[in-house]
């Protein structure tokens, strides 16, 4: 897996583009995330497998936030490039309203016209290496930039979640907004593809997740992220990952 940033004029919408190569296959368990995720299969065939749904993934697919794990099955000679948007990013790409997307991966075709997608598979089908394949998506993201600024209402809520790692209440997201909670939900869906809410329990789980390891006390962690009530954390904590804590410790991490 390699990870490559955005140019320039794209940066200020998007976190990073990934690709993902299985020579052999392999079965991979991702945890929820607070980025929308576009990827482009150029080689190869991935099933998905999650909650309530399971399936080949289309060629080209768009997947919005979600509150629970999905595992991939990479198979022999799979190739990917995934496009992760910054919170807030997707809207300069697509006009459609985000909140559709929570919880489904949804195939481009959907939103973007065939011929203009079929164009894409030849280009990344001939392409020769990494770089020629990332200019191939630039060049189709930067023709469809919108110039829509991002909402910076949202932005600052998003940022305030991040800076106390999930641990904050909507009401005081609220504070001196001019503006009533459901105006301020509905923006926030259509920036991020969630409510404020399900965002900040992303936020707070990945957090405790990414603190967690044998050698710490898992109580001290738990209570550090914000939960006093063991039985909500296990209810929260296995919606999330799928696995009871003391499971999902033992596991060799991926991505």
């Amino acid at each position: 897996m390699q990870s490559y940033l955005p140019c320039p004029i794209l940066s200020p919408y998007i976190k990073e583009y990934m690709v993902i190569e299985s020579l052999e296959g392999m079965v991979n368990k991702t945890l929820p995330d607070t980025a929308i995720v576009m990827a482009f299969r150029f080689k190869g065939t991935v099933d998905y497998k999650q909650t309530d749904s399971s399936g080949l993934l289309p060629k080209m697919v768009i997947s919005g936030l979600r509150k629970s794990p999905r595992t991939f099955t990479y198979y022999e000679q799979t190739s990917n490039l995934l496009v992760k948007f910054k919170e807030g990013g997707a809207t300069a790409f697509f006009n459609e309203p985000l909140h559709e997307l929570f919880s489904i991966s949804l195939s481009l075709d959907s939103l973007i016209k065939m011929s203009i997608l079929n164009e894409i598979e030849e280009q990344l089908a001939v392409a020769i290496d990494d770089n020629q394949r990332i200019i191939i998506i630039e060049n189709f993201l930067i023709s469809r930039l919108n110039q829509v600024k991002p909402d910076l209402l949202v932005q600052k809520a998003i940022h305030n979640i991040q800076l106390v790692k999930g641990n904050i209440r909507i009401n005081e997201l609220m504070n001196n907004l001019p503006l009533s909670r459901d105006a301020f939900e509905k923006r926030f869906r259509k920036s991020t593809s969630t409510t404020p809410k399900q965002y900040a329990s992303i936020v707070k789980l990945n957090n405790l997740v990414n603190n967690l390891n044998p050698g710490n006390n898992l109580l001290d962690t738990v209570y550090t992220s914000g939960y006093f009530d063991q039985s909500h954390f296990i209810k929260d904590f296995k919606t999330f990952t799928g696995e009871l804590p003391h499971n999902f410790i033992k596991q060799p991490r991926k991505w």
